[in-house]
Parts: C-alpha cells; sequence; structure tokens
C-alpha cells in the first residue's frame, strides 16, 4: 500500500486559509439564493445588443445630409488627402492636397492617431487624385464632415464613419493619416470592401462562363484567370456562383454542383488556377446551361447575372436569348472580351447591350480590377430607381485597424451600410449610384453587452447570420499561427454554428436561429477547456432570439449547476470602498462595471478607477451595473482577511513550503485576489499577457473552470504548459471555497507551485504507451472523440498543426537510485503542438481522455517479450491526482507505441464532397430583393461599355448641366 503524504501536507499549508472565512459567516444571515431567469436575461440582453446595432439613424442622417449634385464644374478644389497630410517638402512647406492636420492618439480608436473634428479621403494609388470627377464628389461629401462630427457627439460608442464613391475616392471620420504599403501603394480600393458590395446591390446568382480554347493560351489565360478572381472576390455569404469552363469537345464544370453558396471562393480560386486550355471554343452550349441552372430556383432568388470571358464571341446567341431570356432580360449579361484584338468586338458587345448588361475590353492585367467592379454598378439600378436605402449587414471579416495604418491589431468587424444614389429625373432610367455610407463596429464591443458575471463559468454568448455562420462565439478561432505570425484562417467568417456547436447533431438549435424564432434548447455536451486539451461534459441550456431590424440571432447559454445559480449579499458602500482598494485585489479588466465609453471624459478610467469614482459620488453620470456592483463589493468585504493573512505568511519565512510562488483567489464578480512568494519577475502568470488564466470577456479563468467541476474542498492540480521545455514548470493547486454552497461555488483559492521536472506537461500515453494501453483497458480512463472544425492541417498530410491537441498533464519524478519511476497524473492530459508548414483548413478528430472516478486503485503485468512491466496505481485523496509506481526495467516499446493526441484530419473523398455541397443547409434570405425594374432598358450598343457608362455616371453628378440625350 503506497502511503500518502502529499494531501495532508497540502491540507496544511491551507488549512488556516479562511476558506470559512469568519466574515463570511458574519454575514451569511444575509444572503440569498438566485436562480438566473435565462429567458429575461436573453430579453436584456438582446435589447442592449439591439441597441449597438441600431445605426440605422445614423446612416440615414448621412444620406440626407448629401446635398444634390454640385451644379458646376470643379477644375480646382484643395482637400485634405489621408497619403499626404502633414508631409513637408524639402523647403518645409507642405505639399500640395496635404497641409496640417492635427492628430492625437485616441484610445476608442485602438490609440491610432485620429482627428476627430475632421474627416479626410483617401484616393487609391491607380485613381488620379485631382482628376475633375474625383474633386467634384470629394467636394459634394464635405457635407458629410459635420455629420460625422455630429453623430459621434450624440453617440460616442461609434467607431469609423465612412462615405465610398463609386468613383473611387474614400472619406474617413475622424481622419487619419493613411500609411502606404512597403511599395508607396495605397491599395485599398472602398468598391472592394464587403459593405460597399453588398450594399450597391442586393444578393447575386453568377454563372462564369470562361473561355479556355487553344486562343486562350499566353497572357489571355493568364488575364482571364485574373478576372474570374477578381468576380470571386466580389461576392459575400448571401451570394451564390459557379464557374464553366468551355472547350469542345466537352463542357466543364469548376464545381461539380450546381450553383453554391459564396463562402468556397477559395475553393474555387484553386479550381481556377488548375484551368489550361485545350480544344476549340464553342460557347452557346454553355449559355444554354448557365440559364438551366439560374432557373433551378436555387440560389439567392435575385439579381441573376452570367458573365462570359472569351477572346471573342464568333457564335449566333440569339435563339438562346428569345428561348431562355428574352423578352423580360430577367439575367444581364456581362461580357469581357480578353486581349488586344478586336475583331469579334461587336458581336461581344451586342450580347451584353441586348441582355442589359455591358460590354469591356480588357487588354492588360491591370484592366481587370476597375473594369470588373462596374458590374456592381449596373446590377444596383433597379434599386436606385426605386429609391430603395435598404440598410445592409455585413458578415464578420478581419480588419487591421484601421485599414492601411501603422497598427496592425486584428479585430474581427460587422459593417452597417447604405446606398446613395442620384435623384436627377433625367437619369432615373440609368439608376445612378453615388456612392455608399457605413459604420464599422468591433464584435468585442457587441459580447461585451452579455454581462459575464450572470453567465457564469461555462455560459457564454454568440452571435450567428442569417446563413447560420458565426459573428461571435468564444469557440470561434479565426487566426492561425504561421511561424511567429498569426493569420487569419481562408475561411474564418464561413464558419457555420453547427461547427463550434457541433454536438448539436439534428442541427435543431442552428434551424430555429437561423429562421429567427425565440426559444430554448438543451443539450448534453462534450465541452472542452484549455485550448480544447481537457473534455467536460455539461448539460447547456441554450437561450436565443432574433435581433430585429438585423440579419442576426443572439444565443446565450447557462450551464446547468455553476450558471445557473449565484448567490447576492448587501454590504455598505463604505465597508466595500475600503476593501475595493487593497492593493492585492484586481477586478476583470475587459468586463463592462461602468461603461466609461458613453461620455469621452470617462475613457480615461480603467474599470476599477470608474467602479471607485461611482460609488464615491464623484462621477454620477457613469452607467454602472448596479447588480454587478454589489456583488463585487460583497465579494471584496468577504474576501479582505485574506490580504491579512497572506501578509503573515510573507513575515513568517516558516510559512509555506519550497516551491509556492503565488497564492490567488477568485470570485464570480471578477475580483482577483493575489500575493506572489518568490519568482514573481519571471513568471506571466496571471499578469496581463496571460488570458487564458484571467477573466476575460468570452471566459472564465481556466483554473476557475478546472475547479467548479471539483467537490467543494477536493484539490484541483492543474499543470499550465509553457512552450520552452527546458524552462521550469508550472502549475497550480487549487479547490472551491464555500462549503455551505456547494451547488454553487463561487470562490475559488489557489496555490501556485514551482516544479522542475522536465517530464511536466507531456501526456502519459508518449512517456509509456504500455502503461496507458493497460488504464485505457482496464477503464481507469476513457478515451472519448472530439472535433474540430476549424482545424489546419499539413497540404497533403493527415495531420494537423491545430491548437487542439493533447488532453493528458504528467508530472514525472525520476528516483535515478532505483529501476523504479514514480508518477502522479492529472485526470486531464495535455500536449505541445508541433510547428507545420503549408497550412489549409480542414476537419480533425482528436482524443480526450477522462478519469473514471469510481475506479480507486489497480496494478497489472504487462508481457513484453522476455521481461514482464509491473505497475500499481491508486488515486490520491481529496486530489485530481493519480500516483503510479512504474517498473523502469523492462522496455515494452517495441510491442507498444506510444499513444499519440495528434488530431487526425476527416478525409472526404469526392462523392462526399459533392454532397455536402449539394445539401445546402437552412438560410434565411434577406429581406429585400431588387433584380428587376421595368424602367431599366438595354443600353444602345454606342452606350454599352464601360468607359462611356462611367462618363455617364461621373457627368450626371454635375446637377444638370448635362443631360443625356
Amino acid at each position: 500500500m503506497i502511503k500518502y503524504d502529499i494531501s495532508d501536507k497540502l491540507t496544511d499549508m491551507v488549512e488556516h486559509l479562511p476558506c470559512s472565512f469568519q466574515k463570511f459567516r458574519d454575514v451569511e444571515s444575509i444572503i440569498k439564493i438566485v436562480d438566473i431567469d435565462g429567458r429575461a436575461q436573453l430579453v436584456s440582453d438582446r435589447k442592449y445588443t439591439a441597441n449597438l446595432l441600431n445605426f440605422q439613424s445614423h446612416l440615414m442622417n448621412l444620406n440626407a445630409t448629401l446635398p444634390p449634385t454640385s451644379c458646376f464644374f470643379l477644375l480646382q478644389f484643395d482637400y485634405y488627402n489621408s497619403m499626404l497630410v502633414n508631409t513637408m517638402d524639402d523647403d518645409g512647406n507642405f505639399i500640395e492636397l496635404g497641409g496640417e492636420f492635427p492628430l492625437e492618439e485616441n484610445e476608442h480608436f485602438n490609440n491610432i492617431p485620429v482627428n476627430t473634428m475632421q474627416s479626410d479621403v483617401q484616393v487609391p494609388t491607380n485613381v488620379y487624385n485631382k482628376d475633375p470627377y474625383i474633386l467634384n464628389g470629394i467636394y459634394m461629401s464635405e457635407a458629410l464632415n459635420d455629420v460625422f462630427a455630429n453623430n459621434f457627439k450624440k453617440d460616442p460608442t461609434l467607431t469609423w464613419q465612412y462615405f465610398g464613391s463609386s468613383s473611387g475616392f474614400f472619406r474617413i471620420y475622424p481622419g487619419i493619416k493613411w500609411t502606404p504599403d512597403s511599395n508607396g501603394v495605397a491599395a485599398f480600393d472602398c468598391r472592394n470592401r464587403n459593405w460597399y458590395i453588398q450594399a450597391a446591390t442586393s444578393p447575386k446568382d453568377i454563372i462564369i462562363v470562361v473561355d479556355i480554347s487553344g486562343s486562350m493560351k499566353g497572357l489571355k489565360m493568364t488575364i482571364a484567370k485574373h478576372t474570374i478572381n477578381t468576380i470571386l472576390d466580389t461576392l459575400g455569404e448571401n451570394d451564390f456562383v459557379n464557374v464553366i469552363a468551355v472547350s469542345q469537345p466537352s463542357t466543364q464544370h469548376q464545381w461539380p454542383c450546381t450553383l453554391k453558396q459564396c463562402l468556397l471562393i477559395s475553393h474555387f480560386k484553386v479550381l481556377v488556377d488548375d484551368l489550361h486550355v485545350k480544344g476549340e471554343g464553342k460557347v452557346a452550349k454553355a449559355m444554354k446551361e448557365s440559364f438551366k441552372i439560374l432557373n433551378e430556383g436555387q440560389g439567392s432568388l435575385c439579381n441573376q447575372a452570367i458573365m462570359l470571358i472569351t477572346d471573342g464571341a464568333m457564335e449566333d446567341f440569339k435563339d438562346v436569348f428569345e428561348e431562355f431570356n428574352w423578352p423580360d432580360r430577367r439575367v444581364r449579361l456581362f461580357t469581357y472580351l480578353i486581349g488586344r484584338e478586336m475583331t469579334f468586338a461587336d458581336n461581344t458587345k451586342w450580347i451584353a447591350c441586348n441582355n442589359k448588361g455591358y460590354y469591356t475590353h480588357i487588354s492588360t492585367l491591370a484592366d481587370v480590377q476597375e473594369n470588373v467592379m462596374e458590374y456592381l454598378h449596373v446590377l444596383s439600378r433597379p434599386m436606385v430607381i426605386n429609391h430603395n436605402h435598404d440598410i445592409i449587414w455585413t458578415e464578420a471579416y478581419m480588419d487591421s485597424v484601421l485599414f492601411a495604418t501603422k497598427a496592425q491589431s486584428l479585430l474581427l468587424m460587422t459593417s452597417v451600410a447604405m446606398p446613395v444614389f442620384s435623384k436627377k429625373k433625367e437619369t432615373l432610367s440609368h439608376g445612378i449610384l453615388l456612392g455608399v455610407v457605413g459604420s464599422d463596429i468591433p464584435l468585442l464591443e457587441v459580447m461585451k453587452l452579455a454581462p459575464r458575471y450572470r453567465l457564469g463559468p461555462h455560459g457564454y454568448a454568440f452571435l450567428i447570420t442569417n446563413n447560420g455562420y458565426i459573428l461571435a462565439h468564444p469557440d470561434l478561432r479565426p487566426l492561425y499561427k504561421d511561424g511567429k505570425k498569426l493569420k487569419p484562417k481562408p475561411n474564418y467568417n464561413s464558419v457555420d454554428l453547427a461547427e463550434v456547436e457541433w454536438e448539436d447533431i439534428d442541427e435543431t438549435l442552428r434551424t430555429a436561429m437561423v429562421k429567427g424564432e425565440t426559444g430554448t434548447l438543451s443539450l448534453n455536451v462534450r465541452a472542452s477547456v484549455d485550448k480544447a486539451k481537457r473534455p467536460m461534459f455539461l448539460t447547456n441550456d441554450y437561450f436565443y432570439t432574433t435581433i430585429n431590424d438585423t440579419p442576426f440571432s443572439f444565443g446565450m447559454v447557462l450551464t446547468r449547476g455553476h450558471g445557473q445559480l449565484m448567490f447576492m449579499g448587501t454590504v455598505s458602500v463604505e465597508e466595500g470602498l475600503h476593501d475595493l482598494t487593497s492593493p492585492d485585489l484586481s477586478i476583470a479588466a475587459e468586463w463592462t462595471y461602468c461603461e466609461t465609453d458613453i461620455d469621452p471624459h470617462h475613457r480615461k478610467y480603467s474599470q476599477l478607477q470608474a467602479v471607485i469614482r461611482y460609488l464615491q459620488g464623484k462621477e454620477p453620470d457613469l452607467e454602472c451595473d448596479d447588480v454587478l456592483l454589489q456583488q463585487t463589493l460583497f465579494d471584496a468585504v468577504v474576501t479582505a482577511p485574506l490580504e491579512a493573512y497572506w501578509q503573515a505568511i510573507m513575515l513568517n519565512a516558516s510559512g509555506t513550503e519550497a516551491g509556492v510562488e503565488t497564492a490567488f483567489l477568485g470570485t464570480r464578480s471578477g475580483i482577483i485576489r493575489l500575493t506572489r512568494y518568490t519568482g514573481m519577475e519571471t513568471r506571466v502568470f496571471l499578469t496581463p499577457a496571460d488570458k487564458d488564466n484571467l477573466f476575460t470577456m468570452d471566459h472564465f479563468p481556466l483554473w476557475y473552470r478546472l475547479a467548479m467541476e471539483n467537490p467543494p474542498g477536493r484539490f484541483l492540480y492543474y499543470m499550465p504548459v509553457e512552450d520552452n521545455d527546458n524552462k521550469d514548470k508550472t502549475g497550480t493547486v487549487g479547490l472551491p471555497c464555500d462549503p455551505w454552497l456547494s451547488s454553487i461555488p463561487s470562490l475559488v483559492t489557489h496555490l501556485f507551485i514551482l516544479s522542475s521536472s522536465l517530464q511536466v506537461g507531456r501526456f502519459f500515453g508518449e512517456v509509456d504507451g504500455s502503461v496507458m494501453t493497460a488504464l485505457i483497458t482496464s477503464g481507469m480512463f476513457k478515451q472519448v472523440s472530439l472535433y474540430d472544425y476549424q482545424g489546419m492541417c499539413r497540404s497533403g498530410h493527415s495531420h494537423s498543426s491545430s491548437a487542439r491537441v493533447g488532453v493528458c498533464v504528467c508530472v514525472c519524478i525520476s528516483l535515478k537510485q532505483t529501476k523504479i519511476t514514480l508518477m502522479l497524473t492529472l485526470y486531464s492530459l495535455a500536449h505541445k503542438a508541433k510547428k507545420v508548414d503549408a497550412l489549409q483548413p480542414c476537419d480533425t478528430e482528436y482524443p480526450g481522455f477522462v478519469y473514471d472516478s469510481s475506479i480507486r486503485e489497480t496494478n497489472s503485468l504487462i508481457k513484453c517479450g522476455r521481461c514482464q512491466k509491473m505497475f500499481v496505481v491508486q488515486a490520491v485523496p481529496e486530489s485530481n491526482l493519480v500516483l503510479m509506481v512504474v517498473q523502469a526495467d523492462c522496455d515494452c516499446s517495441r510491442q507498444y507505441s506510444s499513444i499519440t493526441l495528434e488530431p487526425k484530419e476527416v478525409k472526404y473523398n469526392a462523392s462526399v464532397k459533392c454532397n455536402r455541397m449539394k445539401s445546402q443547409k437552412v438560410r434565411r434570405r434577406p429581406n429585400s430583393c431588387h433584380a428587376y425594374h421595368p424602367k431599366v432598358s438595354p443600353l444602345p450598343s454606342s452606350l454599352c461599355n464601360i468607359e462611356l457608362i462611367t462618363v455617364i455616371d461621373y457627368r450626371v453628378s454635375i446637377a444638370g448641366m448635362l443631360k443625356l440625350k
């Protein structure tokens, strides 16, 4: 029988720890247990979320303020060009279009230097910044400057406001200094942004027909591929697409499964890159097939268009159009003539002009971007003629703050935008789009509105779009590590709800939310923490509803037990303030105790400073969460004796065991009390950089969540794994501390312990596969399967570099003088991810191991060739440790391979891939569609090309001075 002294020693270390605080007993009589009403909390969170997302009034204000188009042609006009502001020549004078433009760092704008009094203008390098048409548009939009500033004054929670012109310039508020790329180029073009494209057009079904016959070889094929990819870049999640490659004797779908929702752009681009010229070009058959696909009744069922990319359309298509498209011409035809030859220009132009599209000639790669974008302005005409100011919301997207500044903080954003168009009667039938106004909303701000303390240790809130894609979710991992750099994953904004809530096997939750329903659902889930290294089995209650005037749905999760119950107590403000200012106390910096962003004067305060000033009456205008403040004051008072206790230990050299480094305590209100005994200069634990172990916006600390799964009074050993194997290993020991309220643990206290064994953090199956196999066979450990649908895999290999690796941690102490290895094994096991290159998105399956607490000890003999390995295993009382004694002189590595925890890629054959593509998930179509208007008539051939349409668009913005005849 193994004799224990581990638990005894730890008990001695914490027996005087005021877990059963006398202070707690003093106030116990006034404590009440509160059962959180998930439905009521959902309504409250929905209201605040809707208020934050309600930008319609701001946008309408912007649109209404745009003046009628100016009545004169501006040949000279100075403006603040964001690329040139504050730039001087060699003589010390400001250069033209520059000038003095005061900038100050602003925390609200991610500490970027901004000018909150003035907007400025960015013009892409490929657009002449003094072109008369550009100057005229910039002058017209000057009126927006005051509107931007007034909006921000009325609503300081607003972030970036902007106007993107159809001619290419971009007015942004607050004004910034635009930093070009390393080549001095401003490649940003507002017309390429999702918010512009989606606001300018209704949802689209696009068939791209590309000629890959022999005449398209060389530069023509390169231009054609670039044209296809540029078109694909203009499509969003509400759009559908397919590509048909044309050469005789066959016609080839680039994706063999009808129209596909545009979340697979990267897949299409890979296929497009593999196109090669061959055979003879016969387009008529592909045209018929394109019309048939569009007529199948799938896709967005709104705007429909065929894009023909060819070096010459020699066939007669009149019969095809008469059969499928005339007389209504509901499918628009856009033709792109590739190459320098103009032999077949007339026929190519005729196709577009007689199907309400346009024709353009692309002879170089430089022509592609500007010419492709113009199809959006054509598709916008029905909406413009109807004067429909539809508000659109984009899917989540990753934007460096801001687009081209030196600050490279990657944030998930959503944008709200609305089109602006000419109202002149003489151009009504042409539907001239002037541009798009919009504003950005960091999704981080949206998630702040779901109070963490009410959701509990395992609870969370999330947002999804009408297509079922994640906007915000604590398990959304949009970045991956490429060497030392973090990069956005190729499909980060098309992660489906079913891929993070994968226990929703029948997609009941997903379907209800996508349909915009309000309701509740309960699921037994296999959750994971610590970057998916540690599995948990929980019962979650889901509460969900739609957010009015947006395509989004809001969800909230409460975990039964720790999530649904909390206790409330009342103490005086004076007593609470005294204890709240203790030097060992901090509160969750990312939580919203008081709203400091409404009044710019309050932005200088940290959350703790704001709370104190509010309670002192110095800032009565602050909007604070009174319930959270009540909890915070109560927790501060109840835990106050810890400070004196820890100080006494530090003054007494014999008060702690060697190796104890840090002691800390956490409460549900976000309080952490902390003292460090030694080594504080070398540790990152519980510092701002240690996000996993702090209270953050989307999770409770890892040690808190793990301790919540332990009975009160039982020690939890948790071993963070550091990246460098040569560093000392560190771990925590902790226990829940509320013996009176065992069903709702609220206080968690921990000791942070130092260990120097190099084996710490290794998965025990890698150390000894034979013993781990025997433990699994005996039932002491059970293996469960977990899944990651956001993994990143090595191209052509069967394993993943995803951070979701490992689920076991072992603590190994080698006794060198004997042939026995003594091992302490945690129930949850961990593993360090390997660095790989050439990563691509993939689905992975990985193992988790769970200890069966009913098996307290086991032993066995393992036969390994000529020797036998004996081992004994016993659970350490009142802890999550298992003590092992393993015979070390019998090597079983030949008979038993190590058990690896690498995730394995889930492979799909071509048939399965196609079937998955065909099975369109439930989605909710956008409320509005502007695909057809009887007043939109085909343009005559003399005007049906990109150059003349562009001139018309510019000139009609000169109010009434030039009229179309």
